[in-house]
């Protein structure tokens, strides 16, 4: 058995005893990476490690951190209230401006995981006070930042387009971001049917003045957890009713929960999270770092609203996404993920080879860089790209579709973010209801975008 199929059937086993046994599966990751990499990659430590995301690691801890204590001293339920008297109160177009913002982001520079996470901690908080599913509004984020991610002047539309030049192939920079926009436009209008957006037409406008209602006005007991995390993928929110949040100790109250009114804490809150937008969009530093610096200002200045942060960081998914990423690591450090490719480059039937390619980057991006999979990928399919059967402008636009919707997996950094910024749910639950939304991805859009885009030889 050659080492790049042991190494395949290691990871199903990891999947295996992960779902069976509820073992942490960043755990189980780093203990096969630790074999596979020592006995049969015949790595040493430098070369396991070398697939430590220590970038991703930063950015959880960072983002997670400083929303941490956004949270803490009532900032975020600021933000929730301003959100909802900016829609003047409809419920439901909160999910589609979320949508909307991350797109406008991405389409005009921003990295879609920079994008995720500005927007995914205040949509997701938004979503625990109003019982949205936070499947939902955690998905729309992602396929937002998705759907502007190809735009002429954008990071990933930028890098795709110099590949296809550099490989001498006929590229159009209009059908990459079209096909981009429209897929993840229809999948998240799909979403929103299925998971709870009918719901929220039904329920009206909810006037601002109720965010953070007491419980008396609402005729609900105060809560700090109604996520919507106990429902399933495919269901719609819990309850009907906004969720009254309780009161924090020491927070000042105004008869809405001091939702409404900006304390000096949380006007410094306010002004780093905006200065975490101009940093990352407009002077192109690492989220992360800038997320734990702002977190650290914050807590040295307040810092009986910062106490508890740091243990409220998401430390479970860091171990998670981290263990995952370092064995996907150790994986293309042994060949395995080349090996596959070429493999599947070698076929005679170019529609075939076609379409297994698009699965392997949905597959490969699920655990792995999106732009660094089609960066291996493009080439590949030059060869019988070059025979003429197969457009080279729909095989592009496939592979770009293929390799990005998969970033709701909770194994890329994408999905992670959404993951770890989740306030107050069941973060296994959510995390398994991430994995099997990311497999349905990983299943279908593969083929829809082959059937769409390449059998009719676009290019």
């Amino acid at each position: 058995m050659s080492p790049e199929l042991v190494s395949i059937l290691v990871l199903v086993v990891v999947f295996v005893i992960a779902t069976t046994r509820s073992v942490n599966m960043g755990a189980l990751a780093f203990a096969a990476a630790f074999g596979v990499g020592t006995l049969v990659a015949d790595l040493d430590a430098d070369g396991i490690f070398a697939g430590f995301p220590g970038d991703l690691f930063v950015v959880l801890v960072g983002v997670t951190y400083l929303f941490a204590i956004a949270r803490a001293n009532g900032t975020t339920d600021w933000l929730v209230h301003a959100a909802v008297r900016l829609v003047r109160g409809r419920v439901a177009l909160i999910p589609w401006v979320m949508f909307a913002l991350t797109g406008a982001l991405t389409a005009i520079g921003a990295v879609s995981p920079a994008a995720v996470a500005i927007v995914a901690p205040v949509a997701l908080s938004f979503a625990t006070r109003y019982s949205i599913s936070p499947l939902l509004m955690g998905t729309m984020v992602v396929h937002g930042a998705q759907a502007g991610g190809f735009s002429p002047i954008s990071i990933y539309g930028s890098i795709v387009n110099g590949i296809v030049e550099r490989e001498g192939l006929p590229g159009s920079e209009v059908t990459l971001f079209l096909a981009s926009l429209i897929a993840n436009l229809l999948i998240a209008s799909v979403l929103f049917v299925l998971f709870g957006g009918r719901k929220l037409w039904a329920r009206g406008s909810v006037a601002p003045e109720d965010d953070g209602a007491g419980a008396a006005d609402l005729g609900t007991e105060p809560t700090a957890t109604g996520t919507g995390s106990g429902t399933a993928p495919g269901s719609g929110p819990a309850t009907t009713a906004p969720t009254a949040v309780a009161v924090r100790p020491g927070q000042d109250t105004d008869g809405t929960g001091g939702a409404t009114r900006l304390s000096p804490a949380r006007i410094a809150t306010l002004g780093a999270l905006v200065a975490l937008v101009v940093a990352v969009l407009g002077f192109d530093l690492d989220a992360g770092l800038t997320a734990v610096t702002l977190a650290v200002v914050l807590s040295t200045a307040w810092p009986d609203d910062s106490r508890r942060a740091v243990g409220e960081i998401a430390w479970s998914t860091v171990l998670l996404i981290c263990g995952v990423l370092t064995y996907v690591g150790v994986l293309e450090e042994m060949g395995t993920i080349t090996w596959a490719g070429e493999g599947v480059g070698g076929i005679g039937v170019p529609l075939l080879a076609a379409v297994l390619l698009c699965y392997i980057g949905a597959i490969v991006s699920a655990f792995a860089s999106s732009v660094g999979i089609m960066g291996a990928l493009i080439p590949l399919a030059v060869p019988f790209l070059a025979q003429g059967e197969i457009g080279a402008v729909g095989m592009v636009a496939a592979l770009a579709v293929s390799a990005t919707v998969v970033d709701v997996s909770p194994f890329s950094t994408n999905g992670a973010l959404v993951l770890a910024a989740a306030p107050d749910v069941d973060r296994e639950r959510f995390f398994r209801q991430l994995m099997i939304y990311g497999g349905i991805v990983v299943a279908a859009v593969p083929a829809l975008a082959w059937l769409v885009l390449v059998v009719p030889g676009f290019g």
